[in-house]
């Protein structure tokens, strides 16, 4: 795992080449409303496309983690399919569904049946690189769906630069991010980890929760302000310093989601030692949003180097894969 976070520039240098060069054709409807569907690090990568661009999308946007399709979905829906291995149940079924809707259909994937069933029915299809750990490719993820935005003409095309200049940014502070994500991972390590963001960012700490869950065998949760200032904030008077709370800042934060923050901070304190903040770098949000994934995915190696744990290996996900196919 540690290879292919060192591979994160230029694993971004690579999916703009991929988006590029990609042969797509213009919807047959108008587009109402857009659908992404796909699981774990397929499906985290339309939720974070999606908040990149909130500010451009003139229409709705919804992620799908499931076997089902909202019942909206129709001829006028943009359908995303996104499967790294191309073989995700959940994804494939929900793809039969967008098919019966007459959706339109567009592919992200790196092979497998949805690759096939892709270019059978002459389907938009982004390839991907293959690798062992799809979760180490959600850059590539992210970038297929924005250039699918521009694509179908609900985007501009910033983002290109915008990720350019990123990859210098992140070339820059990459020792830095390392510095910082080793001393963090120490600070994490035997506690249950907590992130924090604002809503903006919800993406971002979603895929920093599922790499401490699959780099490092541990459990956490994460939540976002302003909405836990109306419920999770309470539970805090059952808080203890076996947890450890980070929260990753953004200078695009709302005014007063900033106050709600740094008042929140304060009260977290009062029952937990460790408590820890992250200025994100960059001057775009897309900029920032990449530095803090960086981030977290070496805070979440280096914590699995302290478990001494395989930051690779997800048997338990083969187990149940392996049980289900018998049913």
């Amino acid at each position: 795992m540690r290879r292919l976070v060192k591979e994160f520039t230029s694993q971004l240098t690579e999916a703009l080449e991929i988006g590029n060069s990609a042969n797509l054709t213009a919807a047959k409807n108008t587009i109402n409303n857009i659908v992404i569907t796909g699981l774990g690090g397929s499906g985290i990568g339309g939720k974070i496309a999606t908040q990149l661009v909130a500010e451009q999308l003139k229409i709705p946007a919804v992620i799908n983690n499931d076997y089902r399709l909202p019942t909206f979905v129709n001829e006028n829906t943009l359908v995303i399919v996104s499967s790294f291995s191309g073989n995700t149940e959940e994804t494939l079924e929900a793809l039969e569904a967008a098919q019966k809707a007459n959706a339109e259909i567009a592919c992200i994937t790196a092979g497998g049946k949805l690759a096939q069933i892709a270019k059978d029915n002459n389907y938009n299809l982004l390839v991907l690189p293959t690798a062992f750990s799809p979760r180490a490719m959600l850059t590539y993820s992210v970038i297929q769906q924005l250039f699918l935005f521009h694509h179908y003409g609900f985007i501009n095309n910033h983002f290109i630069n915008d990720t350019k200049e990123t990859i210098k940014l992140l070339d820059e502070e990459v020792n830095d991010i390392i510095s910082i994500a080793k001393k963090t991972a120490k600070s994490l390590f035997k506690k249950t980890t907590v992130a924090y963001s604002e809503a903006s960012l919800e993406g971002v700490i979603t895929r920093f929760r599922q790499q401490i869950n699959e780099n490092s065998k541990s459990l956490g949760w994460e939540h976002v302000f302003p909405e836990m200032n109306h419920n999770e904030l309470v539970g805090w008077a059952g808080g203890k310093d076996e947890y450890a709370v980070l929260i990753f800042r953004s200078s695009f934060e709302h005014s007063r989601t900033s106050v709600r923050i740094n008042i929140s901070k304060e009260i977290f304190k009062k029952y937990t030692s460790t408590v820890l903040e992250f200025e994100a770098k960059g001057d775009t949000f897309l900029a920032q949003t990449f530095y803090h994934i960086l981030l977290g995915d070496w805070i979440s190696v280096y914590l699995a180097e302290l478990h001494k744990v395989d930051d690779v290996e997800v048997k338990v996900i083969d187990f149940l894969k392996a049980e289900l196919a018998k049913i």
